[in-house]
């Protein structure tokens, strides 16, 4: 995946299996600081107040500069992190889990416990939608009218379509296209005008793609 982008959540979700008799249920929602991950680990607690144990793991920040995991009593290295590195694996950012168990009376031990934990986060982001945060550039395109027809068949091509349009004494087209497109649509429009349009890049935003699931 490229630098620019990052899979985030457009909406959370709640998955749970059921291990030797032994609830896990996970609850993973977008989080955006550590201030915002351990309300939501709270909120779970008071939820779920006669479970025995609230696991959780977060990461926080586009490139996942923050990451933090707990096994809330249970032997360590068993939930926590397990739960951590399938977050990290599915490269997911500014994302919470917490993982709720209630103790089904059979110990599971440490392989057990694991694999459970890891288990019931992936049935967690089943029931979750999931998006990739990209990079854009807005650019405002400057044409004489000699050269528009060649932008706008170019811009069309490619499925362009400009968030704004301004005809004077020449065009301005305001488009919004994602950053990692951007150097080479600049090539693209200067080699079709000969080098005739004027290219401007006026700020940088983000926006989220939805992620096709299989039927």
């Amino acid at each position: 995946m490229e630098k620019e982008s990052c899979r985030v959540l457009l909406e959370g979700g709640t998955g749970e299996i059921v291990e030797k008799k032994s609830r896990f249920i996970a609850t993973v929602r977008s989080v955006r600081s550590e201030e915002e991950a351990m309300a939501f680990l709270e909120e779970i607690r008071r939820k779920y107040w006669d479970a025995r144990h609230h696991c959780s793991a977060f990461v926080v920040g586009r490139r996942g500069e923050l990451t933090r995991c707990s096994d809330d009593g249970e032997p360590g290295g068993t939930a926590g992190r397990p739960m951590l590195e399938v977050l990290l694996g599915e490269e997911l950012r500014n994302v919470a889990v917490v993982v709720t168990r209630y103790f089904g009376g059979t110990l599971l031990g440490t392989g057990g416990l694991v694999r459970a934990y890891t288990q019931a986060v992936k049935e967690g982001l089943k029931h979750c939608v999931i998006g990739t945060e990209r990079l854009g550039h807005e650019i405002l395109l400057e044409i004489e009218y000699t050269g528009i027809g060649k932008v706008q068949y170019l811009l069309g091509q490619k499925g362009i379509v400009p968030i704004h349009s301004s005809y004077t004494d020449k065009v301005e087209l305001t488009l919004l296209i994602p950053a990692r497109d951007s150097q080479a649509l600049h090539k693209e429009l200067a080699e079709a005008t000969n080098g005739r349009v004027k290219w401007k890049k006026n700020q940088e935003y983000y926006f989220v793609d939805k992620e096709r699931t299989e039927s």
